[in-house]
């Protein structure tokens, strides 16, 4: 027996893409308005409910809520009556969180708001995109990578600074991508990448570069080499070589000397080792210098992109002082 099954296609939900006004009132609950832009599109916290919904249900336990979440914004320094005389100062996302705390639209973002911890949440959150309004609005804040077409520098588009870092067998492929980020950032001539030390289009480290990868040098043809023989070629290229390592003969980054000369006219190459053996002892040899960072805690090293970037924009720092 043939059984035929009708499948009848529901149309969308309306949704009303209007901000409530802080005189109306539905259920008995009280929405704020946020004055500072139209609300440009509706979330499912922000749509209306279906209509044979009874939203008095979720409106229970209100002023439970409320005085749960103001006392938590109290605590962070932000006071709870500012968000509902003055929104503005908020901004439409917190605006909109607050809102979407004390009137959940389903049964199970109310079992959300009713947990213990959510008032905690909710007004970290709503501190937070106070934080993010006013920075927006004062324009305080430098979010947003410059274009190409704008130039990143007030050289040549082809200046690079006379910096080389070489990654010995570092494992991570995140602190691979650390690295080539700030690589790109400081305009460095060139990243190697030695021995196992992942490369892209590897997609840790493409996602931890952050669009950075494609713009740094890595100075081969795509291919994994020694660091031993990377450092020779470089010194055979008249490039000062130094390995960062913690070892018995090292000297303190804070101590070593930067002459006029040195800055101006030696290319340097930094050498970070692996995570867990740090520099091979062969290629330690073959520096021209071996310094190290202090460290005044358990700990005698640091993280290796942390290390390299505080390196690297010491160097800048000397290039910077001497040059001008």
């Amino acid at each position: 027996m043939k059984h035929t099954i009708i499948v009848k296609k529901l149309s969308p939900r309306p949704r009303d893409y209007h901000s409530r006004s802080q005189g109306n009132s539905e259920g008995g609950c009280h929405f704020i308005e946020s004055t500072s832009r139209p609300l440009s599109e509706s979330s499912r916290s922000t749509s209306n409910p279906d209509e044979g919904l009874d939203r008095t249900v979720f409106a229970k336990g209100r002023g439970q809520r409320r005085e749960k979440l103001h006392a938590e914004l109290s605590k962070l320094g932000i006071d709870p009556t500012e968000i509902e005389s003055h929104p503005e100062q908020f901004g439409t996302a917190a605006i909109r969180t607050y809102n979407s705390f004390l009137l959940p639209k389903s049964p199970g973002a109310l079992a959300v708001a009713e947990s213990p911890t959510r008032p905690s949440v909710v007004a970290n959150n709503i501190s937070f995109l106070q934080r993010e309004h006013n920075a927006d609005q004062e324009r305080w804040l430098i979010n947003v990578d410059r274009n190409r077409s704008d130039g990143v520098t007030h050289q040549s588009d082809n200046y690079r600074h006379p910096i080389t870092i070489i990654l010995d067998n570092i494992r991570s492929a995140r602190n691979v991508g650390n690295i080539l980020r700030l690589a790109e950032a400081a305009r460095v001539e060139s990243v190697r990448l030695c021995g196992m030390t992942p490369r892209p289009p590897h997609p840790k480290v493409l996602k931890t570069a952050m669009g950075a990868a494609e713009y740094v040098s890595l100075g081969d043809d795509g291919e994994s080499i020694s660091t031993l023989k990377t450092v020779l070629d470089l010194k055979a290229k008249g490039y000062k070589v130094i390995g960062v390592e913690t070892t018995r003969n090292a000297t303190m980054y804070w101590d070593t000397a930067v002459v006029q000369g040195d800055v101006n006219d030696c290319s340097i190459a930094y050498v970070f080792g692996n995570e867990l053996i740090g520099v091979d002892v062969h290629v330690l040899r073959e520096c021209d210098g071996i310094v190290c960072l202090p460290t005044y805690g358990m700990k005698n090293s640091l993280n290796v992109a942390t290390c390299a970037g505080i390196v690297v924009w010491d160097r800048l720092r000397q290039l910077h002082q001497v040059r001008n």
